[in-house]
């Protein structure tokens, strides 16, 4: 059962990632009403789940209430927006997980994990794809992402790597995600009042925004919280390398996207880093 609720919820992860990029890639809808759009729809969403479900809920479990989470969700989701204006499906999905990665990997180490040599190395192998990727001087020949988009990307990381590690506590996936997502809808509508010159969207905009936040977000988050009480904080940073190369072959087959040389090298780089600092742990 763990493995299938991952599994789902990588998928949910990806697809974010691909309907992020059709409608602000096409224009289709301003980055501020997106975000708004995914928050909401997936905050009304989550009430109604909840709703439906309140007769089979346990009264044991009770729903964490928490500012920290519902800050952490919208830092993930509002930079997450952001920074597709100027990367594609994959290159944002590396730069993403690799973050959360890292994140997750030092909070491990904060709770008292020890790192073994080879953990050592391979995080170093990794931080240098990701610097080969951002980095536009390295390579002349091969664009880089723009370094706005790079940053907003790797701050969304760092909230989500965050927010899963919170989330690993949880009690009531169902109940904490719904009121993670509901205490965010405040933020959201202050980001769409700050951008309210630049507001406009389509019909076409608005369904891809709600199928991000009622679907991929809402249900895909609650469905991480389930599997992530039965995942340690290695395992669920390691499982979502997958990530990338899920949104790298939507990209390609929905949004016409290449794949480039240095997204490749960059990207073997990154999960054969990442692997090597796991296989250490396993090994230790």
């Amino acid at each position: 059962m763990t493995f299938l609720l991952t599994a789902i919820a990588l998928v949910a992860f990806a697809s974010n990632s691909i309907l992020c990029r059709l409608a602000l890639g096409a224009h289709e809808i301003d980055v501020a009403s997106f975000t708004t759009a995914r928050i909401v729809s997936g905050a009304v969403t989550l009430l109604l789940l909840r709703a439906a479900t309140a007769s089979r809920r346990r009264r044991a479990d009770v729903p964490n209430v928490s500012w920290i989470a519902a800050g952490l969700l919208f830092m993930y989701a509002a930079p997450f927006s952001f920074a597709y204006i100027a990367l594609g499906a994959g290159t944002g999905a590396l730069i993403l997980f690799a973050c959360v990665q890292a994140t997750m990997l030092i909070g491990a180490t904060r709770s008292g994990e020890r790192f073994h040599w080879r953990e050592r190395v391979g995080l170093v192998i990794a931080l240098a794809g990701l610097v080969y990727l951002v980095s536009p001087a390295l390579h002349a020949s091969i664009s880089a992402p723009r370094p706005f988009g790079s940053v907003l990307m790797a701050v969304a990381g760092v909230a989500w790597g965050l927010y899963s590690l919170r989330g690993r506590g949880s009690t009531d996936p169902l109940g904490d995600t719904t009121n993670n997502f509901v205490w965010a809808v405040p933020l959201a509508f202050f980001l769409i009042l700050v951008a309210w010159p630049t507001v406009h969207l389509s019909p076409r905009g608005l369904a891809l925004a709600v199928a991000s936040g009622a679907l991929a977000s809402g249900l895909g988050y609650t469905i991480w919280f389930a599997a992530l009480r039965r995942l340690t904080a290695i395992r669920a940073a390691t499982v979502q390398l997958t990530v990338p190369v899920i949104a790298a072959v939507g990209g390609l087959l929905l949004l016409h996207e290449t794949i480039t040389a240095r997204l490749v090298l960059s990207a073997a780089l990154i999960l054969g880093g990442v692997g090597l600092a796991l296989a250490g742990r396993y090994h230790k």
